[in-house]
């Protein structure tokens, strides 16, 4: 009996979520938010010498990072005299739901993007514009990711988190899979100008990591200005800070009603979520995956240690 009625809540969480996507090159997307269109015309996108783009798999720490790099890049968002969201000041190139033109904005301009390194501008390729990558440990990032999509007012079912997990690890979810993003910009890392850094050391240690990006992007601020970025972009003033916190998205875009875009913004929160048999499973798909490559995870973190 309990077979039958998860195999119902599969089939039911499947069609609702194919009933809101398509699938071009290889990915999963959302059709109300994106097209094969806009897609392919982001590989002929002009790239300008200074441009700096935001990369993410979702729910890794990609609005912690604007609000970063909007504060580094813009004096008028650290000294609050300009009042632009930063789903404003760092767009999306696949979806660009502002509508603006890219091409008017001035230098350095910023953008953000949830794309496979396959699909991006191709002359990032010849290293002209900057990268940053953010990667977070994927248990937390799915965890985050199945509370986000529960928000999804496109989708009319209940989303069973043991079937949303199977969806992760098997890349059925909006963007692919985490395995294949996350490979994918590592191993091409050299084809890029790229700074790759982790949810995790950003936790640590917001003020170096800071640092770290402003010497990748050839900014110099003085010591009150790092002060400010790394202020305003703790958790706690993001969760209050209406330019930083997507409160400003609409309803019919993210049903607020039913979580915060903001969550927790912790580490190790999927064991707060994940049962022994699914970390094992976890674990052993990611050993498979990804094990090969120098990468260094961080699964829990004592808060108490952290920035």
């Amino acid at each position: 009996m309990r077979g039958m009625k998860m195999a119902t809540m599969d089939q039911d969480t499947l069609k609702a979520l194919m009933s809101i996507s398509f699938k071009h090159k290889g990915i999963s997307f959302d059709k109300n938010y994106t097209s094969p269109e806009l897609i392919d015309a982001v590989e002929h996108m002009e790239i300008r010498e200074d441009d700096v783009f935001l990369v993410t798999y979702p729910k890794s720490g990609t609005v912690w990072t604007q609000q970063i790099l909007s504060l580094i890049v813009n004096e008028g968002h650290r000294n609050g005299t300009e009042q632009i969201n930063n789903m404003e000041r760092a767009p999306w190139i696949e979806t660009n739901f502002y509508n603006g033109d890219f091409k008017s904005r001035p230098s350095p301009r910023l953008f953000t993007s949830h794309l496979p390194y396959f699909l991006m501008p191709k002359d990032l390729r010849f290293k002209k514009g900057k990268v940053v990558y953010v990667c977070r440990n994927p248990k937390d990032a799915v965890v985050s990711y199945y509370h986000f999509i529960k928000m999804n007012p496109n989708i009319k079912c209940t989303v069973n988190w043991e079937t949303f997990l199977d969806f992760f690890m098997t890349g059925k979810v909006f963007c692919g899979s985490w395995f294949d993003h996350v490979r994918g910009w590592y191993t091409h890392k050299e084809d890029f100008n790229i700074l790759i850094v982790t949810f995790e050391e950003l936790k640590k240690d917001l003020r170096s990591n800071v640092l770290k990006i402003c010497k990748f992007l050839d900014i110099s601020l003085d010591d009150k200005a790092i002060d400010i970025v790394v202020e305003k972009a703790t958790f706690k003033n993001m969760k209050h800070d209406s330019l930083a916190n997507y409160e400003f998205i609409p309803n019919n875009m993210l049903d607020k009603n039913k979580g915060a875009f903001l969550r927790k913004g912790i580490i190790g929160d999927w064991k707060n979520l994940m049962t022994v048999a699914q970390n094992e499973m976890f674990d052993k798909v990611y050993k498979e995956k990804i094990g090969d490559l120098p990468m260094k995870i961080t699964w829990e973190l004592n808060e108490e240690t952290a920035s």
